[in-house]
């Protein structure tokens, strides 16, 4: 008996699955907000202890990036398992929208604005002052919370999205970027730079650069990889679970540079995916119709 039929309610006549089966899913989105709810504060904590002039390694800064990325991994599981339990439902898709508006929508853009703009110094240029950059880094942490949440309200009432590329018919994928991706991109850079704020106002261009990148990227057309179609259940070689293994030890032993690894690699994907349809179709373009020749006499 697999785990579906385990949680079948005997008294339903349309065997739907326990009362008590639904709660298990809205554990982890529930979990899933506590812990945005924990980076804002992280965050806002973080800006506070910067300003008394504390510019190094700013543990709270550290944290509210590991909340943000434990939320990624408890985002990914909650719709599995209700999936597997059967327990797929509207109030459950709509809570989950709304716990990552706030997890990987606002949790991240407020954490990117105190880490990356807040506390830069004065550049040496006349013409360039903090002030514009700080009204830019409103923006575009606006511009980045924004697309994300017209991200979530198109993936919900969106049944059959076609990307601008499609992929294979038997492949599963998203047509823009995730906005959890998002958001892991913004922690995993805050983690790697070993939560330290940045104070040079170069880097803060560059840092609203990525901001910028990541909010197009949620509400473009792209595909990206939804790696739904791996099953969790399926019985796993013993060279797939000492690949798992080794991936565990690597996280372990260089958390930072693997992990902002994995958030390159993902947020970049859907634009190789892209370059590579661009580039295939210039290649096998056909060429133009040859005219037939005129023999004269």
């Amino acid at each position: 008996m697999n785990l579906k039929e385990r949680l079948i309610d005997p008294r339903s006549p349309d065997r739907r699955p326990r009362r008590a089966a639904y709660v298990l899913p809205t554990l982890f989105t529930a979990g899933n907000i506590f812990l945005g709810y924990l980076a804002i504060l992280q965050a806002f904590q973080g800006a506070m202890m910067a300003l008394g002039g504390q510019l190094g390694m700013n543990p709270h800064f550290e944290a509210a990036a590991k909340m943000i990325g434990v939320a990624v991994v408890l985002d990914g599981l909650d719709g599995r398992i209700a999936r597997l339990t059967n327990t797929v439902s509207d109030f459950g898709r709509e809570l989950d929208s709304l716990a990552d508006c706030i997890t990987f929508g606002i949790a991240p853009a407020v954490l990117a604005f105190a880490w990356g703009i807040r506390f830069i110094e004065p550049p040496n240029f006349a013409n360039v002052q903090t002030a514009q950059i700080f009204n830019t880094g409103y923006f575009v942490c606006f511009l980045f919370l924004l697309c994300g949440a017209m991200r979530l309200a198109r993936f919900n009432i969106t049944t059959n999205p076609v990307p601008k590329n499609p992929g294979r018919a038997d492949r599963k994928y998203f047509v823009g970027m995730p906005i959890p991706a998002g958001a892991g991109m913004v922690a995993a850079v805050v983690y790697a730079a070993d939560s330290t704020p940045i104070t040079w106002w170069v880097w803060s261009v560059l840092w609203l650069v990525l901001l910028t990148t990541l909010a197009l990227l949620m509400v473009s057309m792209w595909r990206y990889p939804s790696f739904k179609d791996i099953n969790l259940l399926r019985p796993r070689s013993p060279i797939s679970v000492v690949l798992v293994g080794c991936f565990l030890y690597l996280i372990w032993a260089a958390s930072q540079q693997v992990l902002l690894a994995i958030a390159t690699a993902y947020v970049g994907s859907g634009v190789a995916i892209r370059l590579g349809g661009i580039i295939r179709r210039k290649l096998h373009r056909p060429g133009p119709t040859p005219h037939p020749e005129h023999q004269v006499g």
